[in-house]
């Protein structure tokens, strides 16, 4: 379903997917502002952890949105630095969500007295050796793809890209910017991705077209989309579309319906019993909190799922 240009888009927490079919390209705006609030202001994360948390999930958004599959789409950053772990994931329904751990003292030597946010190019300093994974879950009946790459360059977009070079996907080119703002005392997070993909011959219905001339349209296409500022891509108040149309206004972009977001967890109390149903009975006491029960805390959204007793009867009954 096209649209024209003229038509207004709201900029918060939706993905835009656009074609330039003069080019042979397709592409994405993933923009996202409450929802990186519900998630990253409920861990009180510091500047340093939140800012890279913001750009996974808006890359997480970005590379989801480009996939056609049923389940869950997971961005998974593993290292040995102060950030040990990032996971962000996205349901096909749009739910996402995303959580962080890291190691405070690592943190502070690292960024150096005084500072207390990621530095441009932080991805050495703050994860350190690692590496970059990305997974697709669509059930249990069907078998889960993986793509892993080790953690190289310094920017995520630079992990993304070396994922991309490294796989058969096709041609791509991501750019990412995060920031958080402080309006009448209160923390606001803002990332957008612009996202490019070249597109098959035959998708694009440009086979007459030559390998020279499709690799200058591809060139174009990246130069283009590297233009956006940090400031229009984070501009509440400068719609998708009417981006895209600046960027790209020569070559007419076609703009398709919007995906949107809302930051929801997928934890539950019949999760966390099966959860438990598969641990021994007796290994549980190492969880039991000050007042004795089994304590089992979220780590995405931080709700505490407490268990007494009587409720650890019945998930084992259950269970036999």
């Amino acid at each position: 379903m096209g649209t024209s240009e003229g038509g207004l888009w709201t900029s918060d927490d939706q993905a835009l997917p656009f074609q330039l079919d003069a080019l042979g390209v397709r592409g994405r705006l993933v923009r996202l502002g409450p929802t990186l609030d519900a998630v990253i202001e409920r861990h009180g994360y510091p500047l340093a952890v939140a800012r890279p948390l913001a750009e996974a999930m808006v890359l997480c958004a970005a590379l989801a949105t480009s996939l056609k599959y049923d389940g869950i789409f997971t961005l998974q950053i593993t290292g040995d630095g102060p950030i040990r772990l990032l996971v962000t994931d996205l349901t096909t329904d749009g739910a996402l969500r995303g959580y962080a751990q890291f190691d405070s003292w690592k943190l502070a030597v690292a960024l150096g007295a005084g500072n207390s946010e990621a530095p441009d190019g932080y991805v050495p300093k703050l994860f350190g050796s690692g590496r970059l994974a990305f997974t697709v879950d669509q059930g249990q009946y069907t078998e889960r793809y993986q793509g892993v790459v080790p953690l190289e360059g310094p920017t995520l977009a630079d992990c993304a890209h070396t994922y991309f070079r490294q796989s058969e996907q096709l041609p791509t080119g991501i750019k990412i910017a995060a920031r958080r703002t402080v309006t009448d005392g209160t923390p606001h997070w803002r990332a957008a991705a612009l996202m490019v993909q070249q597109m098959p011959e035959f998708d694009a219905g440009r086979l007459d077209i030559d390998a020279e001339q499709r690799e200058d349209d591809w060139r174009k296409a990246v130069i283009l989309m590297a233009s956006a500022t940090e400031a229009e891509m984070l501009d509440p108040n400068l719609p998708a579309s009417h981006l895209l149309y600046r960027l790209f206004h020569q070559e007419q972009p076609r703009v398709f319906e919007t995906r949107p977001f809302i930051a929801r967890c997928r934890c539950s109390r019949a999760r966390i019993d099966r959860v438990l149903r598969s641990i021994k009975r007796e290994e549980l006491d190492d969880m039991r909190d000050a007042t004795g029960r089994v304590s089992v805390k979220c780590e995405f959204c931080s709700t505490e799922y407490a268990y007494d007793d009587n409720d650890l009867d019945r998930i084992y009954a259950s269970a036999a």
